[in-house]
């Protein structure tokens, strides 16, 4: 580990600066989300070994843990708290997840790796290859490299192996090239939310520091964000540039100037970091916050007006007139503040001229959460923590919809044991106040259309979410109709996940949305907005879609432990992205208005 602080600090401006005393004396040199992602690794590996599944599963949950925590597991360890007495976390894990915060390696993982090819990790990422197929791929092709497996399948060369056949070659060749497609390195929005809270902090302590914030795509809170840009409003750049580059997690400083500088971290996420003046502050924040289109858009209306607009200000020759504030710049050009969410010129700036701007939620109008797990299927918590959990986060009411039966391996509920629930939660609402339990499923929907529990037993429930949890396969007409049926349905409330995406590890299956949407306004149900970090799914432009049609939006977290309920942030922003305003979206409302509107879909 010495030799590579060593590299680390050889990478950094040598300008005769000392740390001060309240530099961290022990920086967190591995994240939630690296500890995950090599906790993932470490599973993939197992799975290529055909170990025992109970530990694959350890590593999987352990990495689903982490990426549902609120704090860094640094951070916990410095407080002296306890890692095992996270929801599956044991001694051994507990012991790997404190090595990386502290070294940023894994002892575990590099050990495993050395036995394993690179290769085989990397097409068990792509669809429908799973550790056996990924290894004789490997093995019977003599293959390195996917660009080796590239050829052999444009030979027809996949196709002759045993089992394999011509439509699974078709496949790969199509999964290998949406992986080209791929290659810039991306990160879930969620993924860097730990590393810009933590470049901030680490920003507000440099000598001659004003303020700070993040813009880019970040800002802009989009699902995903290839690096962070910084923009720090400062009169010394020099000194604040000097104390950044000192930042711990730095892997590499790549350029280091007076005003400006950028960095790769651990993690491989980028950072650039920009040293403005107070005056210039709110353009700097226009201008690179974005989106590109947006900016060309803004410069070209301020051009109608003899301005020009850049990253320094907005001028009328060479005076400047505005700068200091996002709000001056455009004003300058006759526009109210728009909110970055917004900013991708998608009739933004027009919505601004004329007045018609929306009054985007906000995560202080969300009451409740309709879509929530419990340890009775594959959740963490019982259902008097989730409540209380609930509770303590200000939400009014929260819905119980755990998994049904078809989920076997999330050991769904069968009739029997959701008919024992509901009684649990109805003795529950009977002797506890401040927060409501609403009782709820996720119910598989079939390939047919059909649910997955009788009628009869979902008519007992506050309300049903429907969701395709199986055959993403399917054509585009197919799969349409499917959903189309379900939501046809006498019990169905609200459809979950709507295109099924995980981002950067599944692309949504073909589903024809525009009709999707027309059903639910006219069967009057709901789409859901599922926040979890991994989904954000419905997309920006679907949910602008819901919202033409006045199809109501219910901004869920999926939350399978208490620490999910955190998540509900990151699906406002999504909803935000969207144009979504508080009477656009269900659980904005109080428990007896969603009640009566639940009730009409049952």
């Amino acid at each position: 580990m010495g030799s590579e602080k060593q590299k680390r600090s050889s990478n950094r401006p040598k300008r005769g600066m000392r740390a001060p005393a309240n530099e961290p004396c022990e920086p967190i040199l591995a994240r939630n989300e690296d500890i995950a992602r090599a906790f993932d690794d470490i599973a993939d590996i197992y799975e290529l070994e055909r170990d025992n599944p109970f530990r694959v599963r350890a590593y999987r949950n352990a990495a689903r843990v982490l990426r549902g925590l609120t704090v860094e597991v640094g951070e916990m360890l410095r407080q002296g708290e306890k890692l095992d007495e996270l929801p599956g976390i044991g001694e051994d894990l507990a012991g790997q997840i404190a090595e990386m915060a502290r070294s940023g390696r894994s002892s575990k993982l590099e050990e495993l790796a050395a036995a394993v090819p690179r290769l085989a990790l990397e097409l068990m990422r792509l669809p429908n290859v799973g550790p056996k197929r990924a290894m004789r791929l490997c093995d019977e092709l003599r293959a390195r490299s996917l660009d080796d497996v590239r050829r052999a399948a444009r030979a027809g060369k996949v196709r002759s192996l045993s089992g394999f056949g011509a439509k699974f070659e078709q496949a790969l060749l199509h999964s290998l090239a949406a992986a080209d497609l791929k290659k810039e390195r991306r990160f879930k929005l969620a993924s860097v939310q730990g590393y810009a809270d933590a470049a901030l902090a680490h920003l507000a302590r440099a000598p001659g520091f004003e303020k700070a914030e993040i813009a880019g795509s970040f800002r802009r809170r989009k699902e995903t964000v290839g690096d962070l840009d910084v923009i720090v409003a400062a009169r010394r750049g020099q000194l604040v540039i000097d104390w950044f580059t000192r930042f711990p997690e730095i892997e590499k400083v790549v350029s280091a100037g007076t005003t400006r500088a950028t960095v790769t971290l651990h993690s491989g996420l980028q950072i650039d970091v920009r040293v403005v003046p107070q005056e210039s502050y709110g353009a700097a924040l226009v201008y690179f916050t974005g989106s590109k289109a947006h900016n060309i858009a803004l410069r070209r209306l301020a051009q109608t007006q003899d301005l020009k607009i850049n990253e320094y200000g907005v001028f009328r020759g060479d005076r400047a007139i505005a700068g200091e504030t996002e709000a001056s710049v455009y004003a300058a050009v006759g526009l109210p503040m728009i909110e970055p969410e917004l900013r991708e010129d998608q009739g933004e700036i027009e919505a601004a001229a004329s007045g018609a701007l929306p009054a985007l939620v906000r995560l202080s109008d969300i009451r409740g959460d309709l879509h929530a797990h419990t340890s009775e299927t594959d959740g963490a918590n019982t259902l008097e923590e989730l409540a209380q959990a609930a509770k303590e986060r200000g939400l009014r009411y929260i819905a119980v919809t755990d998994h049904s039966r078809r989920l076997a391996f999330a050991h769904g509920l069968d009739e029997n044991r959701l008919l024992a629930q509901i009684d649990r939660i109805d003795a529950f609402n009977d002797t506890h106040a401040g927060v409501e339990v609403l009782k709820g499923i996720e119910v598989d929907i079939l390939e047919n259309g059909a649910l997955d529990l009788p009628d009869a037993t979902l008519a007992r429930l506050d309300l049903v979410i429907g969701a395709v949890h199986s055959q993403f396969g399917l054509s585009r007409e197919k799969q349409t109709e499917r959903i189309l049926r379900a939501m046809e349905r006498p019990h169905f409330s609200i459809l979950a996940h709507p295109t099924g995406r995980l981002l950067l590890e599944r692309d949504a299956y073909e589903v024809d949305m525009t009709c999707v949407i027309r059903a639910a306004k006219a069967r009057g149900c709901f789409l859901e907005l599922n926040a979890h970090p991994d989904r954000l799914d419905l997309s920006d432009v679907h949910c602008r879609m819901a919202k033409a049609e006045g199809v109501l939006v219910s901004v869920n977290t999926d939350a399978h432990r208490i620490q999910d309920l955190a998540n509900l942030r990151f699906g406002v922003s999504q909803a935000r992205r969207g144009w979504l305003e508080k009477d656009d979206i269900l659980n904005t409302r109080s428990l007896s208005t969603v009640r009566k509107l639940l009730k009409a879909t049952m």
